[in-house]
């Protein structure tokens, strides 16, 4: 049969199937609804009645929502890759912040350099990675980056147990390192809703949260202790932060500091070794699995959703953007994989959304 029209045939019957659903529901809220309303007992129904209904209500719910899901993500979806803006594939990927208009920032922990690129994915600045002392420059190695509120680019060093923040104002004409704090082993960075700045502090199992000033010195210090082997860090639109532990789970913590939930415990889900991880603006989190060599998106409704499940040789750390896109570091291929994970709803020429009235195939398919 021909491949166009099986997929017709079986978005229809899934169309139908909620439409029967909808109209017997509403159907039948209708007629029930005065005659509890106007009667002591419930007639017929015991307490088991409700309970089994309840039970299946809940369930078909769930599985509406994953459902929906299905629908709106993507799997595999690779769309281009980006090649190693470092060069030699000895210089490991290991950092990469998105920002809303898809310019990208990327580090390697082997190569003293920060590269942007834009949306095309060109090179198009790259900041060197080096300390003013005196007449001498000496570079370091950034393991991670992101964004400070001002727009200044800030970098993990692990091997200096500093934060470096890039001050392009400084006395000297092409900008200026500037040392932040001193952290056991600085590994992952990010930036809150609030402008503070997240850094994981591998070692001693902890997150450090602060704000920096006009001078770059550390503000209201705030520790999250007891994790184990804290990689990765971002924020959540909600004033909230997902960590990621070395071969165990991802933890995450509300705008209080206070553990919420770990994603493995929520979703009842087995991570090998989770990496980097992301946010997106619906609050879906993504998380990379180093072991696994996939990805998977976790919602904010419904299951697990993995959006890459093939073609990853030895993936990191992730990013993604306000279109759907996310992008994946793959050490292995030494290069960054882009790939679309969402697609939005298509309502034609109706201004007024989709009908809802009977389900509708319409004859000319449109994928976001």
């Amino acid at each position: 049969m021909d491949y166009s029209l099986e997929t017709s045939k079986r978005k229809e019957k899934l169309l139908r199937t909620m439409h029967n659903l909808q109209v017997k529901s509403g159907n039948t809220l209708q007629k029930t609804s005065p005659l509890l309303n106007c009667h002591r007992g419930m007639g017929m129904v015991t307490v088991q009645h409700v309970n089994h209904l309840s039970q299946k209500a809940s369930q078909i719910c769930q599985d509406l929502e994953n459902i929906e899901n299905l629908v709106r993500f993507r799997q595999n979806e690779l769309m281009h890759k980006i090649a190693n803006p470092h060069g030699d594939s000895s210089n490991g990927l290991s950092g990469i912040h998105c920002c809303l208009d898809g310019t990208t920032y990327i580090v390697s922990v082997s190569s003293p350099w920060v590269h942007i690129l834009n949306r095309s994915g060109q090179v198009f600045q790259s900041l060197h990675c080096v300390q003013n002392q005196g007449r001498s420059k000496e570079p370091f190695l950034p393991e991670d980056v992101t964004l400070t509120r001002t727009g200044m680019v800030a970098v993990t060093d692990m091997v200096g147990g500093v934060i470096r923040i890039f001050n392009p104002h400084s006395k000297f004409s092409d900008g200026e390192w500037i040392n932040v704090g001193k952290i056991d082993c600085p590994k992952g960075i990010g930036v809150d809703t609030s402008g503070k700045l997240l850094v994981t502090d591998y070692t001693v199992g902890k997150v450090h949260i602060f704000a920096i000033d006009h001078t770059f010195k550390l503000l209201n210090v705030q520790t999250i202790t007891g994790l184990t082997g804290p990689r990765y860090i971002c924020s959540t639109y909600d004033g909230g932060i997902v960590v990621s532990e070395e071969c165990d789970d991802v933890k995450v913590y509300g705008s209080n500091l206070k553990l919420m939930y770990s994603l493995g415990t929520k979703y009842c889900y087995q991570f090998g070794n989770p990496a980097g991880m992301c946010v997106d603006t619906e609050g879906n989190i993504m998380v990379v699995d180093e072991q696994k060599r996939n990805v998977v998106l976790f919602p904010k409704i419904g299951s697990p959703v993995c959006i890459v499940s093939a073609g990853l040789k030895k993936p990191t750390t992730l990013a993604c953007s306000s279109n759907g896109i996310v992008f994946v570091m793959d050490t292995g291929d030494n290069c960054i994989k882009v790939f679309k994970y969402r697609v939005t709803p298509y309502y034609g020429s109706s201004k007024n959304g989709p009908s809802s009235h009977s389900p509708h195939i319409s004859p000319k398919e449109k994928d976001g």
